[in-house]
């Protein structure tokens, strides 16, 4: 079926919230032989993670749907270090106590055309990822490695509505796999969920999501970077 067929019946706002808390997994590597681990070397705990969904669907075909994102992901910690570590060429060395702290917002604008809209739905479109934050250390000296970036990123929505429940499952994957040409970046941003959706507006939906960055060479970073998290998350929202 060609984008922009499926033709919304009226004009809604979904205004949603997600809480979660994701487990860091890989280290945020900023030189060939060098790596800091947040986990490891940094001790930071896993961040805590809120979020603020608006999703504009309209009936005019011609025009794609809208989705804004604000995503918060950050986490702080004071600790003294059991080995040397490294950052945008400052060394903190082993024994030292230093501040450490990871911030990771972002927010994303997705355009997209419905191409089915009944028990099953099917979205595609295309989601511009801003990043703004960064990591930084502090201790005897200060240093910190920005994170300003705009990768445009592939969007995909599906969901499946179970008869006569009210329950749904779905997933949105979000990805650069395929290269646009308009960012040497990379990134995937993917959910599966359970959800259930009241009929009066209310819902409330819960499930798996998975992250990953790999910033190439952006700003004041002179090696790719690598980051990559996962975990559970719940989300609440209403329908006008």
């Amino acid at each position: 079926m060609p984008i922009g067929t499926a033709e919304a019946e009226f004009i809604g706002l979904n205004i949603g919230g997600i809480q979660g808390t994701p487990a860091l997994n890989d280290g945020y590597n900023n030189f060939e032989t060098d790596s800091i681990e947040l986990v490891d070397d940094l001790e930071l705990e896993n961040p805590e993670q809120s979020s603020m969904v608006l999703i504009l669907e309209h009936p005019i075909k011609a025009l794609p749907n809208i989705k804004y994102r604000d995503h918060n992901l950050d986490s702080s910690d004071r600790i003294t270090l059991d080995a040397d570590v490294n950052l945008n060429g400052q060394t903190f060395s082993s024994g030292k106590k230093i501040t450490s702290t990871y911030d990771l917002s972002q927010n994303d604008i997705v355009l997209y055309y419905q191409l089915f809209n009944s028990r099953i739905n099917l979205d595609l479109g295309v989601d511009l990822k801003k990043f703004d934050g960064e990591v930084s250390l502090g201790g005897d000296a200060n240093t910190s490695l920005a994170v300003d970036e705009t990768i445009p990123l592939l969007y995909l929505s599906a969901r499946y509505d179970l008869p006569n429940s009210g329950f749904y499952v779905g997933a949105n994957i979000h990805t650069s796999s395929i290269d646009l040409g308009l960012s040497d970046s990379n990134a995937q941003d993917s959910t599966i969920m359970l959800g259930y959706d009241s009929g009066t507006g209310l819902g409330v939906e819960g499930g798996f999501k998975y992250f990953s960055l790999d910033l190439d060479k952006v700003d004041s970073l002179d090696k790719d970077n690598d980051l990559e998290y996962d975990g559970i998350f719940l989300n609440g929202y209403f329908n006008f």
